[in-house]
C-alpha cells in the first residue's frame, strides 16, 4: 500500500469507499476516517470546523514549497491573508476579469488556427499555456519575471516531484532529514524565488515612483497589506508565499479541470455540438455577458470537475473528539474528504461513472446536496477562486468550441494521477480539427 500511496493515492481506494458513507480504521497513517455522508462533511467544515486543523502531513509536503501562503497557513495567520485578498475576488471583480480571460483564449485560439488541421495537441500543455497567461492578464498583470514556458517547465518538475510522497513525510520523520523528493524539486524551487524576487523588484518599483499607475492587481494587494505589525498585516515572507501560491496552485487546478473537460468532450460529439451551439449564440456579445450566460458549457465544466476533481482529496486533523454520521472520531484521527470517491459514490449519485451535464443544468442543480460536490472544497476555507476559474474555464471552453471539434488519440491511454492536483499521467494528446462553419467573431 505504502508503494502505491506514493505512486498513485487514488488508486488505494477500494470498491467499499465508494458504497460507505464513513470508513474508519487503521493506517499507515495511524487511525483515519474517510467521510462521504454529506450531513459528516457539513460538521467537519463548516459546524464544527473549529475541531479540525489543517494536518501535519499536508504541510509537510506543500510548505517546504509554498511556504506559509493561504493554502497552507493556520489559524490568526491564514485569517490575516484571506482578508487581504478577498477583496480582488469579489463577485464584481471576478466578472471584470472577463475581457482579460476572453483575450487569452482567443491567443490560444490563435496559435491553434496556425496549426495543420487534424493535428494532434497535448491539451494538458496548452491548458497549462493559457490559464498562466490568464493570471499575467488578471492579478499579477506586471508579468511573472520569466518566459511562460521556463515556468511551465519549472511548474511541471515542481509538481511531480512533491507529488510522490517521500516516506519520510508518511512517517512523520525529523523536519532535517532530507527528502528525495525536495532534492528533485530544489531547481524548481530556486527558479521560483528568483523570479519572485524579480516580480517584487518590479512593482515596488512602480509602487515607489508612480503609484496612480500601479495595477490594482493580487501583487499590489499584498504589498499593501505588508506591515511590520504582523497581527494586522502580512510579513514579507507572506506575500512572497502567496505569489507562489497563485502561480502555482492557483493555474494549476484549473488547467487541469480544463484538461479533464477537453478529454470528455471529445468522447462527447453530443455535447461538443452543444456547446458550440451556445457559443456561436453568444458570438458578439461582451465576454462579462457571455461569462454570465454560458449555461450548457459551465455544466459541461461543473460535470467534469465532478468526475475529475482538481483536487482530489481533502484531509483534517481531529484536534478533540466527535461524532461524524453515528461514527465516533477519536481525537488525532486523520479525517478524510475524498472528492475522487464523493463524487463517484454510489449511495449519492445517479449512474456516477457517467460524463452527464445535464445534472448542472438549471432545476437539476438545485438538487444536488451542497457537500455531495466539493471541486472548491467548503466552509471557512473554500476555495477563494473558485469564480474566477469557472468563469475563466468557461470563456475558455467557449473559444475552443467555436473555432474546433475534438476526438482521442486512440493509442493513448489516460490514467489520472495524483501528484498534489489530479493530473493525466503522460499529458492529455488529442486531435483538434477545425469546425466547419465555424463564427470567427469574438466578444
Amino acid at each position: 500500500m505504502l508503494a502505491t500511496l506514493r505512486r498513485n493515492p487514488v488508486e488505494t481506494w477500494t470498491e467499499a469507499h465508494f458504497e460507505h458513507l464513513v470508513l474508519s480504521g487503521r493506517t499507515i497513517l495511524g487511525r483515519a476516517a474517510v467521510v462521504s455522508a454529506p450531513d459528516g462533511i457539513r460538521r467537519i467544515l463548516v459546524e464544527n470546523a473549529g475541531n479540525y486543523s489543517k494536518d501535519a502531513l499536508q504541510r509537510r509536503i506543500l510548505a517546504p514549497g509554498l511556504g506559509d501562503g493561504l493554502l497552507t497557513a493556520r489559524d490568526v495567520r491564514w485569517r490575516v491573508q484571506r482578508r487581504a485578498i478577498a477583496p480582488l475576488f469579489s463577485p464584481k471583480n471576478v466578472l471584470s476579469f472577463g475581457s482579460a480571460m476572453a483575450e487569452a483564449a482567443d491567443a490560444l485560439v490563435s496559435r491553434w488556427l496556425r496549426r495543420r488541421d487534424g493535428t494532434i495537441i497535448d491539451v494538458q500543455k496548452a491548458m497549462a499555456r493559457v490559464t498562466l497567461d490568464t493570471l499575467q492578464r488578471t492579478i499579477l498583470t506586471g508579468g511573472l519575471g520569466r518566459t511562460p514556458d521556463e515556468f511551465l517547465a519549472a511548474l511541471t518538475q515542481y509538481f511531480e516531484s512533491i507529488g510522490q510522497l517521500d516516506p519520510f513525510d508518511l512517517l512523520d520523520f525529523p523536519a532535517w532529514l532530507p527528502r528525495i523528493t525536495r532534492i528533485r524539486s530544489r531547481r524548481s524551487l530556486t527558479f521560483f524565488n528568483d523570479a519572485v524576487e524579480t516580480i517584487l523588484a518590479r512593482r515596488k518599483a512602480l509602487l515607489t515612483a508612480e503609484p496612480q499607475n500601479a495595477p490594482q492587481d493580487l501583487l499590489t494587494l499584498l504589498l499593501q497589506a505588508q506591515s511590520s505589525d504582523s497581527s494586522t498585516g502580512l510579513t514579507e515572507a507572506e506575500v512572497r508565499a502567496n505569489i507562489v501560491t497563485f502561480i502555482g496552485a492557483g493555474h494549476e487546478t484549473t488547467a487541469n479541470a480544463l484538461t479533464w473537460t477537453l478529454f470528455l468532450l471529445a468522447h462527447s460529439p453530443e455535447w461538443q455540438e452543444r456547446l458550440a451551439k451556445e457559443a456561436d449564440s453568444l458570438a458578439g456579445a461582451s465576454s462579462e455577458v457571455q461569462a454570465q450566460s454560458l449555461v450548457e458549457t459551465r455544466a459541461v465544466v461543473e460535470e467534469a470537475i465532478r468526475l475529475y476533481p482538481p483536487v482530489a482529496s481533502l484531509s483534517r486533523a481531529a484536534v478533540g473528539p466527535d461524532d461524524i454520521h453515528g461514527h465516533r472520531i477519536r481525537k488525532g484521527t486523520l479525517v478524510m474528504i475524498v472528492p475522487w470517491i464523493l463524487h463517484r459514490h454510489r449511495r449519492l449519485w445517479t449512474d456516477p461513472d457517467v460524463f452527464d451535464p445535464r445534472r448542472f443544468l438549471p432545476g437539476a442543480r438545485e438538487t444536488i446536496d451542497r457537500f455531495a460536490y466539493l471541486p472548491f472544497g467548503a466552509g471557512p476555507r473554500v476555495c477563494i477562486g473558485a469564480s474566477f476559474a469557472l468563469q475563466e474555464a468557461a470563456i475558455v471552453l467557449t473559444r475552443i468550441m467555436r473555432q474546433f471539434s475534438l476526438s482521442p488519440v486512440a493509442e493513448h491511454d489516460v490514467t489520472p494521477v495524483q501528484h498534489i492536483t489530479l493530473r493525466p499521467k503522460g499529458g492529455m494528446p488529442l486531435i483538434v480539427k477545425r469546425r466547419r462553419g465555424a463564427i470567427h467573431a469574438n466578444g
